[in-house]
């Protein structure tokens, strides 16, 4: 079977969204994280399913990626990758509560939650942006299709435009290694 007409429609779609991301968000995004590396917070990530494995990815290219050739480190904690941790809160209280408890236990004044959602309406990921915004820390948002509820609470946000979870999903990653990448080329010369 030849699949070629299917792949390159993929990639077109993944070439349009890309356009319509704005840098001046992202680049926003990159120096709330310098000043949160600068001033020593932690920077807790989370999101559910492949947007669980995105922020573990972005948890490790922050962390050793960027930082192991600085002095200055990065300081990510990926809430999603706890799973003990995770179905404790989610058995003894209720899924919504499995990003927000350990909040509770870790996150001090000026800290930064992002939190990563295809939709936006991930109630988990809502409950943790929320928790920051009410206890003076930072939110972020990086989100897909509308937003959702996220871009609406999320004191700043990095959206994709897209309703399609993969594509959405895709340049989340993306965002990523954009980030690191110039991070990594600019060090702590900026």
């Amino acid at each position: 079977m030849d699949y070629k007409e299917d792949i390159l429609t993929y990639f077109q779609k993944v070439k349009d969204t890309i356009d319509k991301v704005s840098a001046e968000d992202l680049n926003t995004l990159l120096n709330l994280l310098n000043k949160a590396r600068d001033e020593k917070k932690f920077v807790f990530i989370c999101g559910n399913g492949g947007s669980a494995s995105t922020a573990s990815h972005y948890c490790c290219d922050f962390n050793k990626g960027v930082s192991s050739e600085q002095s200055s480190k990065f300081r990510f904690v990926c809430l999603s990758d706890n799973i003990a941790t995770m179905m404790a809160y989610a058995n003894d209280f209720s899924w919504e509560e499995i990003f927000v408890g350990p909040l509770r236990n870790l996150f001090h004044e000026g800290d930064y939650v992002i939190g990563i959602s295809g939709s936006g309406n991930s109630a988990n990921v809502i409950n943790a942006l929320q928790y920051a915004n009410e206890h003076h820390g930072v939110s972020i948002g990086i989100t897909g299709y509308d937003g959702g509820i996220i871009k609406k609470i999320s004191q700043y946000n990095v959206h994709v435009p897209i309703n399609d979870m993969q594509v959405s999903e895709d340049i989340h990653l993306m965002l990523d290694h954009c980030m690191m990448s110039i991070l990594c080329k600019h060090g702590e010369n900026r």
